[in-house]
């Protein structure tokens, strides 16, 4: 799973396509979840998580 900011949720889907050949979820993080989790390109707040 990859955590993502608005900004880079197409890279992540693009990897998870790449990675394992199928499609991902978009999921939108819980506020909560929000406020502690960073994108894991550019560290700004995560907005989504990418998985499968």
């Amino acid at each position: 799973m990859i955590n993502c900011c608005k900004e880079h949720v197409e890279l992540a889907l693009d990897v998870m396509v790449d990675e394992h050949e199928v499609a991902p979820v978009l999921t939108e993080l819980t506020e909560e979840e929000k406020l502690s989790t960073t994108c894991e390109y550019c560290n700004n707040k995560a907005i989504y998580v990418v998985g499968n």
